[in-house]
């Protein structure tokens, strides 16, 4: 059984604990606001760009569209050949399950995908360390970046949309496959797989064979896709980068919330426990003296 003081070392244990977790509470509560406030910015120019690569893409026709250099990023590959993964986690745990649910679908895309070659472009400590205790599968870790979050930039997106484009740009590469956690709400998360090229998957079917007529453009048609395509791509990863990193610091606040209420919870127990322990204690000296008293009068 536990002495008194067994129990208040508890005590004080989880009171230290409970401080830190509070501390984390309010730490990610005051960042998710700027979090939010950058998915709300970035949002709407990632879904204009689309649309207006859209509209450029309907109004090449099929001989000057082939003839583009852009024509790489939108046709389809042979089915034979390497597919590659961007896994965006996050860099360190004690988020709930925001981690252990996106690595569970990457588990599922990797064994659908088992009998390819398979490059990983890891965003986050927690996919890095994923992807290298796997065993028996034909990975490779194209290239890796951690310890972005949670202050990831622009500056971040383009080195990374850099290197998913140069893997893309080689033959043997016939689809780029993204796996990332999107912001729901504040209490909520997604876990999101799309196919971030080809782009073809990505563009409304209204855009194809939509002409607009009343447009002339500036640099020429060709040209104009060929330079926003980077830029569209840069935005895409952009905004997933936002929206990983914003449900990441939600899914830590309710988390850390949840852990500091049970902290609370096992205080409260333990405080019992020991005012129990101490009335038990006093009740049978008190007994002893009384006995003892009576004994002597005897």
């Amino acid at each position: 059984m536990a002495s008194l003081r067994d129990i208040r070392k508890h005590i004080k244990s989880v009171k230290n604990i409970k401080q830190i977790t509070y501390a984390m509470k309010m730490v990610s509560a005051a960042r998710i606001k700027k979090a939010q406030t950058a998915i709300l910015c970035s949002r709407p120019f990632a879904i204009r760009m689309e649309g207006l690569i859209s509209d450029l893409y309907g109004e090449l026709d099929g001989e000057e569209f082939k003839k583009s250099r852009a024509y790489a990023l939108f046709a389809e590959r042979p089915r034979a050949g390497t597919r590659a993964l961007v896994l965006v986690a996050g860099d360190k745990g004690l988020c709930g399950s925001f981690n252990s649910n996106l690595l569970k679908a990457a588990a599922v895309w990797l064994k659908e995908n088992r009998c390819e070659k398979i490059k990983v472009v890891c965003v986050g400590r927690k996919s890095r360390d994923f992807i290298k205790r796997l065993k028996g599968l034909d990975l490779e870790i194209a290239y890796e970046m951690v310890g972005i979050f949670p202050k990831a930039g622009y500056v971040h997106a383009e080195l990374l949309t850099g290197k998913i484009l140069e893997l893309f740009s080689g033959p043997e590469v016939r689809g780029v496959s993204l796996i990332y956690n999107e912001f729901k709400s504040m209490l909520s998360q997604r876990v999101v797989q799309t196919e971030l090229l080809p782009l073809r998957h990505n563009l409304p079917a209204a855009a194809e064979g939509g002409k607009l007529k009343d447009f002339s453009f500036e640099p020429e048609r060709r040209p104009l896709l060929e330079a926003l395509l980077p830029r569209y791509v840069g935005a895409q990863v952009y905004r997933v980068l936002l929206e990983s990193q914003a449900a990441e610091l939600a899914a830590r606040m309710n988390a850390m919330e949840a852990a500091s209420k049970n902290a609370s919870e096992l205080i409260d127990g333990l405080t019992l426990r020991l005012n129990k322990m101490r009335q038990t204690m006093i009740t049978t000296e008190l007994s002893e003296i009384v006995s003892g008293a009576e004994a002597l009068g005897g």
